[in-house]
């Protein structure tokens, strides 16, 4: 139990920090029309999902086989805050929440896909 509540917290922290930019300019070449910029956001979460993914299945492979259901079960719950954390921003008022969901989205899986290629490496 104490370590679903530390994945919780260590999540809801990589949240707030993830939207400590929300005011901010769009970043790495997203600029444009709302459209053009939610497009870009798409397509680099769409590349950071991908690393996501090839990290997740070498930090599986690397795991003790006591950790594997720990790390499963981490990163199913890790899916369902990033979705639900991302969702109450595109719930926002105006054109600018679809802008804050996709730099949720696109920030928390890149913070993710980082974290978890820190962790296969050092196995």
């Amino acid at each position: 139990m104490r370590a679903h509540t530390a994945i919780l917290a260590a999540a809801a922290l990589l949240g707030a920090a993830a939207f400590a930019f929300a005011d901010n300019e769009p970043e790495k070449g997203c600029d444009g029309s709302t459209y053009e910029i939610v497009e870009c956001l798409k397509a680099q979460t769409a590349q950071w999902d991908k690393r996501l993914n090839a990290a997740y299945k070498q930090a599986l492979e690397d795991a003790q086989p006591k950790q594997r259901g720990q790390l499963r079960a981490a990163q199913r719950l890790w899916v369902q805050f990033r979705d639900a954390n991302c969702l109450f921003y595109d719930l926002g008022e105006g054109t600018i929440a679809r802008i804050e969901a996709g730099y949720c989205m696109e920030e928390l899986t890149r913070t993710r896909a980082l974290e978890l290629e820190g962790k296969s490496e050092k196995h």
